[in-house]
Parts: structure tokens; C-alpha cells; sequence
């Protein structure tokens, strides 16, 4: 399908999004058993007859993640229900042992809230419907065809461990208004509720891991009307840079079928790194198809409001009032701090100022270098492979002068190639700035001797010329010495002044 630009789509059509969060809780054990949550174990490993639905088997609620939906709440700015309740969500998957699903339906623990997130410059409120506790299904891995998923698969292999693991769905009000702005204001609603989650402690919220996925819903309606258009459910995308991509494609697609004169069908999509476009899913389901009714083995939750207030008083410096602390600490610019934020890298610079970096130090290597290479290679910073530690390893080699800017970019290179830590690159490499004043007059004295039209015009008075043999003096030290010192011993020799 060629798709209409994105300017073409904007200007026939106001879209309008509903984004629904699933946030894996970090609780020892599972939300209804007490199944060890630990990630990576051998499949099959974490189970026992509750959470794979064994006749006879009941479920016991876990306090912990009850505590942590009403935390994750107060900070959205939610109501706090007195009185809530489990319902079943009926359907049948290979990766939902019991063929149903405990989770909340009318009566969330949290509701009508709302989180304010910053966009180029400005603020937009996005505002919360809801957020409620369930439990997660298991892992399918579908094994041949030539997608990976179940339709074509010659078969299908079913770990149990994940199924029943804590859940919290956050789900958005319909989000009007945001026009041009819409895949900005999704990926940077997605990204201040990962930092509220993590400032909370109750997820890591790894989205690369699927602590954290979100569903995109997107419809469009001409401009001027106000009666929403069919929508689409673009599912588990799992990268801020992947909602911005996925909502932008999907407003194009949805503009383009439009403006033909199809119709849009209500669907799952799947969103695809490697190219930016969404494939249909599945026809999607309405509620009622779920035939929900009260979970009967589980008794209401009613947190008494003397404990609500107790949990208000545990949350943390909301992220955006810790930003605008940092930003003050840092010394950074409103431009600095909100490009930081819009690339997830705040918590980077934060772990590498705490590692040992000058905050400037550390915001320079992660927005400059490092976020060049992520852009390349197509993904988030905080997926390369190098850490705040390193960074700020990197950082300290250049403040004392062992590493030039050059010669550190070449190290953060060997880092990310896998060679070892930053130490480790430079020995292996021969990469530690020229010190040696001997080593470094010889170079001088070679670059002057070889050059003597241009020192008869340093002599001359012409300093600005001495850039050609710093040049020279460098490409003779293979870029490890030190430009600043070495145009003092230019000038020195030359008899000339700075």
C-alpha cells in the first residue's frame, strides 16, 4: 500500500488515541499462587496447579501487588475504590491454562486520574480511565513458518512460568487534541509512566524484557466532526521510539484507506521494528464477547482509607519535580534537560554523575556520541551495550588527560564492539593520549622542520597558521596527543606568544 504523507493525513483528519500500559509488578511471587517470578528460568519451572488452572485449585491474592496498584494510583492522580472486586474474563488460548483470565472489569482498583507530560515545551494532560490488577498469560513460541507467529507455525511450544504473573493494566480516556503531536505525546506518555513506575520501585519496567508493553488504539475522524472512527489495536509494542512509529503509521494507514474510500476494521495490529508498519492481527473482540462475571473464589478488596493515606505518604519525588532539581544541579538549559528527557536518557546521565562523571561530562557522552549510535542502529540508549559506569569510566580518562575526545570516541566504539570495558579497550588498542614531552617536542620539532613556509608565518605573526601542524603533529601521533599542548610547544619553539 503507498500511504499518504503524514501532512497530507493531518491535514483531512484529527486523530485520537487510547493507550493501554501493561505493567509487570516486581513481586516475588506470582498474583494468585505462590510461584516463584523469576526471569529467565528453565520453562515450566515456576508453576503449580493454580496458575495452571488444575480442578480443585484456588487463588489467594497478593498483598504486595495490591499495595503496589494503589501506590501506582495516587500517583496518576486516581480515585482509590473502597470496595473492588475480581471478575473472569472468559476466552480460549493455548496460553491461558485455566481458559480464563482473572482480572478487573467494572470495579478497578484505581480510576479517573490523569498524568501530565511534557511536549515540545508545553504540557499535556493525558487523563486515565483506569488501572487495574490481573494476571499475565504465558509465553507461546510458534516454531516454522516465516513469521514467528502462530498462523503458518508447523507447531507451537506453551512455558507456563509468566502465566498468572502480577499485572497492572493502565488504560488512558480517549486522547483528543493532540493533532500533529499525537505519536509525541504517545511515546512521551509511555515514557513518563515507565519513570513513574521505576521511581515507585514495584517494576524495572524494561520494555526490551516486556515488563512493560503497550497497546496503541488509533482512530480518525475529518476535521470539524466530533464522533470517533473505527479503531485499530496495534499490541505489545515494546520500545518508546516503536509506540511514536507505530501511532505515525497507523494514522497514515488509516488515512489512506480513508481517503480511497474503504473502511477501517476494528483489529489487532502487530508492529514491525524492522520497518515501521502494523499487519493485522485478529478481528477484536468487544467486551461483552468476553462473557466477564464476578470471579466467585475471590473475595471484594476493600483497602481501608487510614492505609490508603499511609501508601500516599511512601510515593517519591514526582519525575517531573525531580527533573527540574536536576536540571538545577546540572547547571542544564531547558533545551538540554528536555532533550535528555525525550530520549530517555535522565536516568543514564543520573547513574554516570553518580558513578563518578561531572554531570556536563555525562550528558555530553550520552546525548552526543551515544545517542548518535542508537539512532543508527535503530534503537533505545538505554539498549546499547555499554553502561553508566563505563561511560563515566570514559569520562574520567578524558578529564585527566589520558584519552582525548577522539580517541575516547574509539573507545566507546571498542566497548560497544563487545572488546570489554573501557580500560580494557584503551590497552588493547594503544589508544592513551601522547604525554611523554620528549615524544611530543620530537613530533613538533619534524612537523616545524617539514613545514617551513608555514612557521615563517607563525614567526611572522600569523598564528591562526599553526593549525596545520597541530594537524601534522596529530596524524603523526595517530590523533593521541594532545592538541592544546601541542600548539603551546609550536608556539614555544617558534618563539612566538599565545
Amino acid at each position: 500500500m503507498d500511504l499518504v504523507s503524514y501532512q497530507d493525513a493531518l491535514a483531512s483528519y484529527d486523530p485520537v488515541m487510547g493507550l493501554e500500559v501493561h505493567v509487570e509488578l516486581g513481586t516475588r511471587t506470582k498474583m494468585f499462587c505462590g510461584c516463584a517470578t523469576t526471569f529467565g528460568a528453565p520453562p515450566n519451572s515456576q508453576v503449580c496447579p493454580t496458575c495452571l488452572g488444575m480442578p480443585g485449585s484456588l487463588p489467594v491474592v497478593n498483598a504486595v501487588a495490591v499495595e503496589s496498584a494503589i501506590r501506582i494510583g495516587l500517583a496518576l492522580n486516581c480515585e482509590i475504590a473502597e470496595r473492588c472486586r475480581f471478575a473472569r474474563k472468559n476466552y480460549f488460548y493455548p496460553d491461558m491454562p485455566k481458559n480464563y483470565q482473572i482480572s478487573q472489569y467494572d470495579e478497578p482498583i484505581a480510576f479517573n486520574g490523569y498524568l501530565d507530560v511534557e511536549v515540545d515545551g508545553g504540557t499535556f494532560r493525558v487523563e486515565i480511565e483506569r488501572a487495574h490488577m490481573e494476571e499475565d498469560t504465558g509465553k507461546s513460541t510458534h516454531v516454522g513458518g516465516a513469521t514467528g507467529r502462530i498462523h503458518g507455525a508447523e507447531h507451537s511450544l506453551l512455558d507456563y512460568n509468566r502465566a498468572g504473573i502480577p499485572l497492572i493494566e493502565i488504560v488512558t480516556k480517549p486522547i483528543e487534541g493532540a493533532g500533529a503531536r499525537a505519536p509525541e505525546v504517545a511515546r512521551a506518555y509511555v515514557a513518563e509512566l515507565r519513570e513513574l513506575i521505576r521511581a515507585l520501585g514495584v517494576s524495572e519496567a524494561r520494555m526490551e524484557l516486556g515488563q512493560m508493553r503497550c497497546d496503541a488504539n488509533l482512530s480518525l475522524r475529518p476535521l470539524g466532526t466530533t464522533r470517533f472512527g473505527t479503531r485499530s489495536e496495534t499490541k505489545n509494542v515494546n520500545s518508546l521510539r516503536s509506540v511514536e512509529r507505530a501511532v505515525r503509521f497507523e494514522i497514515q494507514r488509516h488515512a489512506t484507506v480513508l481517503g480511497e474510500g474503504g473502511t477501517i476494521v476494528q483489529e489487532t495490529r502487530h508492529f514491525h521494528e524492522d520497518d515501521g508498519t502494523t499487519t493485522p492481527g485478529r478481528v477484536k473482540e468487544e467486551a461483552e464477547d468476553y462473557r466477564y462475571f464476578p470471579e466467585p473464589d475471590l473475595v471484594p478488596v476493600a483497602p481501608a482509607r487510614a492505609y490508603v493515606e499511609e501508601l500516599r505518604g511512601t510515593l517519591p519525588e514526582p519525575p517531573r519535580e525531580r527533573r527540574q532539581r536536576l536540571q538545577a544541579e546540572w547547571g542544564a538549559s531547558d533545551h538540554e534537560m528536555r532533550s535528555a528527557h525525550n530520549a530517555g536518557a535522565v536516568e543514564l546521565i543520573v547513574a554516570t554523575v553518580e558513578a563518578g562523571a561531572r554531570p556536563d561530562a555525562a550528558r555530553k557522552w550520552w546525548m552526543g556520541e551515544l545517542a548518535r549510535r542508537a539512532n543508527e542502529d535503530g534503537v533505545e540508549l538505554s539498549e546499547l551495550a555499554i553502561t553508566p559506569v563505563q561511560v563515566a569510566r570514559v569520562a574520567t580518562l578524558v578529564a585527566e588527560g589520558s584519552l582525548n575526545d577522539k580517541l575516547a570516541r574509539q573507545v566507546i566504539e571498542g566497548v560497544l564492539a563487545g572488546e570489554g570495558d573501557p580500560d580494557t579497550v584503551v590497552e588493547a588498542r594503544g589508544l592513551k593520549v601522547v604525554s611523554d614531552e620528549g615524544a611530543l617536542g620530537a613530533a613538533v620539532d619534524e612537523a616545524i622542520a617539514a613545514n617551513p613556509g608555514v612557521a615563517d608565518k607563525i614567526r611572522g605573526g600569523k598564528v591562526a597558521a599553526a593549525g596545520a601542524l597541530v594537524g601534522a603533529v596529530m596524524k603523526a601521533t595517530r590523533g593521541q596527543a594532545d592538541a592544546a599542548r601541542v600548539k603551546e610547544l609550536i608556539l614555544q619553539r617558534l618563539g612566538v606568544s599565545g
